[in-house]
């Protein structure tokens, strides 16, 4: 029997080829998404844990600033340097590849936290 013309020893040699390719391509390094929640639940839990720990660290630290907007974000300041150590261990966790980007961007995250909790803790 030909299928499109071939002959169908073909056809099967065709098809385990596909198979083939398409099975290891499942197992390509691009189709494992690291990144996921998944990949690593028991670091992932630790980093959860270090987040925790730093806003708790901010959370008490937080002053309430007098009302110009300079005084909040002096006092901000103050606080997230104060939740360093915090800030560090969370860094050092969830920045294996030490990328200067990401280390920025939790002390970004950091400072703008703290700039939350002063503003509440104002009311």
């Amino acid at each position: 029997m030909k299928l499109l013309g071939l002959s169908m020893r073909a056809a099967m040699a065709i098809l385990a080829l596909s198979s083939a390719a398409l099975s290891l391509a499942a197992c390509s390094r691009d189709y494992v998404f690291e990144g996921n929640e998944y990949s690593n639940p028991i670091r992932n839990n630790q980093i959860k844990e270090l987040y925790k720990a730093r806003d708790a660290c901010l959370a008490k630290n937080a002053v309430p600033a007098e009302s110009t907007s300079t005084d909040v974000a002096s006092v901000a300041k103050a606080v997230s340097l104060s939740c360093a150590p915090e800030t560090d261990r969370l860094i050092a966790a969830s920045n294996l590849d030490k990328d200067p980007k990401v280390a920025n961007a939790i002390r970004s995250d950091t400072d703008r936290k703290a700039t939350l909790y002063v503003l509440r803790a104002q009311r």
